[in-house]
């Protein structure tokens, strides 16, 4: 008999859904802004004048990393909290409630960043409603109060997610003692820990200064300060949203290879090591800035490449898992088993090209770590290069691969179109190809990132080809992006509407082929890892941030807000102006 989610728990079944309405609809906004991106950067096409362009970039990044990613992440971790504990959570209204605060943040954030497109935007807390800041919101860089208080909001309602989980786990260990966590259980408290602290940077900059600066309570900001709380935050975001990847890889991605999860222990272990080595690590993306000392940065490159450990231990784990289904299925040879991996599976399939992609994203991610080779590609399109590799497809492309099989089971009806759904993983995985080796390439050659106009006055030499083929190849990328964004919901859509069906999959995960048993219990210490990862965000911040704080103190010299493009325009004219007069 087939197993399913939804007839097991039917009420947490609705919160999962509930959870990926949200997450795919933030997915069909941020990809519509992606599209208009790319055609705007490379002069294709204008749908909005450059101004806009701003609104346009704030509104794709907040909209792909913090809502689509996040909603996915926390209706994926209540399921397997769910699933592999057998365990409901003990209260119903909490877990509701931080499904309501998330929904609100967002909503009060989607305000904010759309009321941008207004020509006049209406005055809201006594500002314009607009936030043109981007994801990073650098100050002096200066939002709508909204947009603030609405991620606020959002990390108010993902902390009470990871309350409601640890309060489902703790309720399961009462009853079960002595017992294992469970692998899928193990993987979502391990996450929260590392989200808890490494938030702390970001929301206390938030609370502390950036909300209070907006709404002019204090006159200034220290920028260097509440950019290196922001990087503390920064870098651990990034494995915040790459985890649920892993989460799918080393649990459903064996399952559909046919076989069984290599090692358990070796899967806790890279998790323990993400909670310790994500967040020492953030100084690393402030290279250039000049208020931080060498020696600082030294110590946060060295940590950064520690973390190529659980990395290489998940490519060797997930991939030995694969060979194992692989095997079962008949397949021989070397590396002839791979043509026995069910290529025509569109999870498979979507996931195992999402790994691919990944390891090739963390070569590229070597280059940024580096300190001496980071200072050529800084703030160049091959930062937006690495990130879509990372997230736009390692968790992006895995999140859509994991619905065909995940949205079934939540949902008890058979998954529609199948073939398309192979379509819309192969069209994704092309279109990232396309679009990040145009980025690496204009990276390389000093393609700047985050701007309307890239190419301003002056040529590029980009060696080999030229402009005009990689701007083609960046919008043909965002075009096939665009396309799979579109198949996939439409996909997901008509699956909900299947009603009359059975799904074909069932929804039992084996056991993996070494268990837990064979692992120390310290493993399963939570207490003792969050207490290490503490000793060790003390060593790497507590000297930088007193050294910050002593130059330019917690509000730095009166920094005021900065609109940021009529000022900007006003800035280089009257720049141009003056250099005329003093050459004249």
């Amino acid at each position: 008999m087939t197993r399913l989610f939804v007839d097991e728990y039917p009420g947490q079944a609705r919160l999962v859904r509930a959870a990926f309405l949200n997450s795919f609809i933030a997915l069909g906004l941020g990809a519509t802004f992606g599209l208009v991106q790319a055609f705007h950067r490379t002069d294709i096409y204008r749908f909005l004048p450059s101004p806009d362009y701003y609104t346009v970039l704030t509104g794709h990044g907040v909209f792909l990393v913090i809502s689509f990613v996040i909603f996915f992440l926390v209706g994926l971790f209540h399921w397997a909290i769910t699933d592999s504990l057998g365990q409901r959570p003990t209260r119903a209204w909490l877990s509701w409630g931080w499904y309501g605060l998330m929904s609100l943040g967002t909503l009060i954030i989607a305000a904010s960043i759309l009321g941008g497109f207004f020509e006049e935007p209406p005055e809201v807390l006594g500002a314009p409603l607009s936030a043109d800041v981007l994801f990073t919101f650098y100050a002096p860089l200066q939002a709508n109060p909204l947009f603030y208080l609405g991620l606020i909001v959002f990390f108010a309602g993902t902390w009470l997610a990871g309350a409601d989980w640890f309060r489902t786990w703790l309720t399961w260990k009462g009853d079960n003692p002595g017992k294992r966590i469970p692998l899928p259980a193990f993987m979502v408290l391990t996450t929260m820990i590392m989200w808890y602290l490494g938030s702390i940077g970001v929301i206390v900059s938030l609370i502390a200064f950036i909300v209070p600066w907006s709404f002019e309570v204090i006159p200034g900001v220290n920028p260097l300060l509440t950019r290196t709380l922001f990087w503390f935050f920064g870098h651990m975001v990034v494995y915040f949203w790459v985890l649920p990847a892993y989460l799918l890889w080393y649990n459903v991605l064996p399952t559909l290879s046919g076989g069984r999860l290599f090692s358990d222990p070796l899967a806790r272990v890279v998790f323990i090591l993400f909670v310790l080595l994500s967040t020492p690590v953030g100084i690393h993306h402030q290279y250039m800035d000049p208020g931080i000392a060498e020696g600082f940065k030294f110590v946060a490159m060295t940590n950064t490449m520690f973390l190529l450990l659980p990395s290489l231990l998940t490519a060797f784990t997930v991939v030995a898992s694969m060979e194992h289904g692989a095997r079962q299925r008949g397949g021989e040879g070397t590396f002839g088993w791979i043509r026995a991996l069910p290529w025509r599976e569109p999870a498979f399939t979507g996931m195992a090209l999402a790994g691919a992609v990944f390891a090739f994203g963390g070569f590229t991610g070597i280059v940024n770590a580096g300190m001496n080779i980071n200072y050529l590609v800084h703030n160049t399109l091959w930062i937006p290069g690495h990130i879509h590799t990372q997230v736009g497809t390692a968790t992006a492309l895995s999140l859509m691969a994991g619905s065909y099989w995940l949205v079934p089971q939540l949902t008890g009806n058979r998954l529609v179109g199948r073939r398309i759904a192979l379509i819309q993983v192969v069209t994704w995985f092309l279109g990232i190809v396309f679009m990040t080796n145009a980025m690496y390439r204009s990276g390389l050659f000093g393609v700047p990132r985050r701007t309307a106009e890239p190419q301003y006055s002056f040529e590029y030499d980009v060696g080999i080809g030229s402009m005009g083929e990689l701007n083609a190849q960046i919008a043909l990328g965002g075009t096939l992006l665009f396309v799979a964004t579109v198949l996939f919901l439409g996909v997901m859509l008509l699956t909900v509407l299947n009603r009359d069906s059975e799904p074909l999959v069932d929804g039992t995960i084996p056991p993996a082929l070494s268990g837990p048993e064979d692992s120390p219990r310290i493993l399963d210490n939570l207490k003792l890892w969050a207490a290490i990862a503490i000793v060790l965000l003390v060593l790497a911040y507590a000297l930088p941030l007193a050294s910050i704080i002593q130059q330019g103190g917690l509000h730095g010299q009166d920094i005021r807000p900065y609109p940021v493009v009529l000022a900007l325009v006003d800035a280089v004219q009257h720049a141009g102006t003056t250099l005329g007069v003093a050459i004249y």
